[in-house]
């Protein structure tokens, strides 16, 4: 991919406010994404809407700092659009990236296979006894607490799978690799790969370590795809295929939460 900033002057009057948008997403966004989600689990079993308000609550971070990196972006007059992935794809991805595509559909039809069945698992499960905390659960299955049961989670719960396809795509892909080539005036891809990788594995540090490395693994292939292509277009549609896959676990396999 070409285009890419030469230097954090391409930022003008914006190059500060990029630095610092960059570096909260690798440190800032951890820290937000533990607290969002432990404050939603303490919720769950006390209130109803607890699913929905989450979900609007990250509609509202990431759409919010979506927003901001834009009006940042809009401000860095010497960067162009194709430089943040604003255009549509310039080729078809390499060989490699299309392999490693692949690899990834896969993985994900067998993932959500494997959840499905671990979704009905956890319904044959005893019922958790009076002040039994989450960390009873075996590994993975607290995952289970963010997927939607009603029509009206469902319906937003496909909303923050597009929001995050577009979102994530835009802040970790297009904008975050923009300002790290121009803080360190240029770098290979495969270096970008790696940085764009651990950045969005962090950003996911409340699903554990297993969590960390599987979405950090991701984050990596869609970073070459976006630098194969020179575009956001297919990272975009790949990452929300995978957060949609979510709406093929059936509602009636999910445990309920019984509220007090």
């Amino acid at each position: 991919m070409t285009g890419l900033p030469a230097s954090l002057a391409d930022f003008g009057p914006a190059a500060l406010a990029a630095v610092v948008v960059a570096a909260y997403l690798v440190v800032g966004e951890p820290v937000a994404g533990h607290v969002l989600h432990r404050r939603f689990e303490g919720r769950l079993r006390t209130d109803a809407g607890a699913r929905r308000s989450f979900y609007r609550r990250l509609l509202v971070l990431e759409w919010g700092l979506a927003v901001l990196a834009l009006i940042v972006w809009l401000f860095a007059t010497d960067v162009s659009a194709g430089a943040v992935g604003l255009r549509w794809p310039q080729g078809w991805p390499g060989w490699f990236t299309s392999a490693l595509v692949v690899v990834v559909l896969l993985l994900v039809v067998a993932s959500t296979r494997q959840l499905r069945a671990g979704a009905l698992l956890e319904m044959a499960r005893p019922a958790r006894r009076p002040g039994e905390g989450r960390h009873a659960e075996p590994p993975g299955l607290s995952t289970l607490a963010l997927l939607p049961r009603t029509d009206d989670e469902r319906r937003l719960f496909t909303v923050v799978g597009i929001t995050a396809g577009v979102c994530e795509e835009w802040l970790y892909r297009g904008f975050f690799l923009a300002v790290v080539t121009a803080v360190v005036g240029g770098a290979p891809s495969s270096v970008l790969v790696l940085v764009a990788g651990v950045a969005f594995g962090l950003a996911h540090a409340y699903q554990g370590r297993a969590g960390i490395v599987t979405t950090g693994v991701l984050g990596g292939v869609m970073a070459l795809l976006y630098l194969d292509t020179g575009s956001l277009l297919l990272p975009v549609l790949l990452h929300a295929l995978i957060d949609l896959r979510f709406l093929l676990v059936p509602a009636s396999a999910l445990p309920t939460e019984e509220t007090a």
